[in-house]
């Protein structure tokens, strides 16, 4: 392809949280310390140094249910996990342009406490702090002996709740601040709001206790799938996480679906910045490429049950003891089990009348970027890719796997050059915040 392609916004994913980084890989040995903050800072800093707008945290803060606890810490795929939010200031003060933003659960803080906390960080970040907004009920438990809700119940008790946060931040009206050394005034409490919110999940009243933003609030991101998940991020995301095919026809129709959702909450299509998740894996060759592809073509048995782990993780579910050759059991996924996690395992097929081997051994088998089968390819074939995603209006891509010095520089040392060259990466930020930079173009 031809240089100057359009400029896109690129984000990194820590998909597997806070957790303990290496584990499982060979570069474990590398002897990082998952649980102090050098490993985060340091891969931080290469992210910035390459241009990237953010880094987003994957969280789950529960370990599931009893009956799956083990699969998911025998070999960390879905625990420990420690709190992204407390981590967001190490990688602050280890950079100067990076967004950081860590995944939040309603159920898990009330509104008050969680605007002011997320208050405090956009202030002491100058502006970087997003916050990716989940609506897991699996971790209900922890929180409430209540019953957990429904799926789009808990997206309506999500958006109670970011609208009442919203509300706190708003509460100091126009002129409320006036920090008047001459008069010796700091603030005008008449034009501060009681917001009194009494609603179907939460009772609180303000005005919070924090003073109000200068350049606008915290980013907000959501990765909802499903019509009540896209509902959402139309009416309340600046970032919506896509998981789609990467055809020119499902990119263009994801985009209109939250285009259409925005406008019907009175938004703009533009309000919202959609960032196609990617796991690429980059090799030095086509031939390596190709080789990597071929060698994952007939999955061994092993294979396919290291698959069912780490799916059983991510689903709650028990696959490992299923019979690889016969369909899923009817029934077999709880309500609150993520449908984007669901259809990630599925796919296309019928789950009533395909083995559980195709489901599995789909998830296997890796695909070349030259025919758009898949992630494997060189640096300048995935830089076609991207810039192929522009052609079609792309806003951007969001990169996926461990926040590990070896990981980003495995992945972008080559790449990082020639999206430069080609005008898709950006080389310098605003200076202005991580919303100032999601707008910039």
């Amino acid at each position: 392809m031809s240089a100057g392609g359009r400029p896109q916004h690129f984000g990194w994913f820590l998909a597997r949280g806070f957790g303990p980084h290496g584990w499982g890989h060979p570069y474990l040995d590398w002897d990082y310390d998952w649980t102090r903050p050098g490993l985060y800072q340091q891969s931080a800093r290469e992210l910035e140094q390459a241009g990237f707008d953010f880094v987003l945290i994957e969280d789950a803060p529960s370990l599931g249910s009893a009956e799956t606890i083990d699969l998911r810490v025998r070999h960390a795929f879905g625990g420990p996990k420690h709190d992204p939010l407390l981590l967001a200031p190490y990688l602050f003060q280890a950079t100067q342009h990076l967004g950081v933003i860590p995944t939040v659960n309603p159920a898990a803080s009330l509104p008050y406490t969680a605007a002011r906390q997320f208050a405090t960080l956009q202030h002491l970040s100058a502006d970087r702090l997003g916050l990716n907004v989940v609506t897991d009920t699996g971790s209900a438990r922890h929180f409430s002996a209540a019953a957990p809700l429904g799926h789009d119940d808990a997206y309506d008790r999500a958006e109670e709740w970011l609208t009442g946060i919203r509300s706190l931040w708003r509460s100091w009206g126009e002129g409320a601040l006036v920090r008047d050394a001459a008069s010796g005034v700091y603030a005008d409490g008449t034009r501060m709001d009681a917001t009194a919110h009494r609603g179907a999940h939460y009772a609180f009243d303000g005005p919070l206790n924090a003073v109000p933003f200068e350049r606008g609030e915290p980013v907000i991101a959501s990765p909802g799938g499903s019509g009540r998940g896209l509902a959402f991020a139309g009416a309340n995301s600046d970032i919506q996480l896509a998981l789609a095919p990467l055809s020119e026809k499902s990119v263009r129709e994801y985009r209109a679906r939250i285009h259409a959702a925005a406008v019907a909450a009175g938004r703009a299509p533009s309000d919202v910045t959609i960032m196609f998740a990617i796991q690429p894996v980059i090799v030095s060759s086509a031939e390596e490429a190709d080789r990597l592809v071929a060698a994952s073509a007939t999955p061994s048995d092993p294979t396919l049950r290291e698959v069912a782990r780490r799916q059983s993780s991510d689903l709650e579910t028990d696959l490992t003891s299923l019979d690889l050759d016969a369909p899923l059991p009817e029934g077999l996924f709880a309500d609150h089990v993520s449908q984007g996690s669901m259809r990630r395992l599925v796919g296309d097929r019928d789950p009533a009348t395909t083995p559980l081997r195709a489901h599995l051994g789909a998830l296997a088998r890796l695909g070349r970027i030259s025919d758009r089968s898949g992630f494997v390819g060189t640096a300048d074939e995935f830089a076609d890719l991207v810039e192929e995603l522009g052609e079609w209006g792309n806003d951007g891509v969001l990169l996926w796997g461990d926040l590990h010095p070896v990981t980003v520089h495995r992945t972008l040392d080559e790449l990082v050059p020639i999206l430069r060259r080609r005008g898709i990466l950006r080389r310098e930020y605003t200076g202005a915040g991580l919303r100032a930079d999601l707008r910039a173009f």
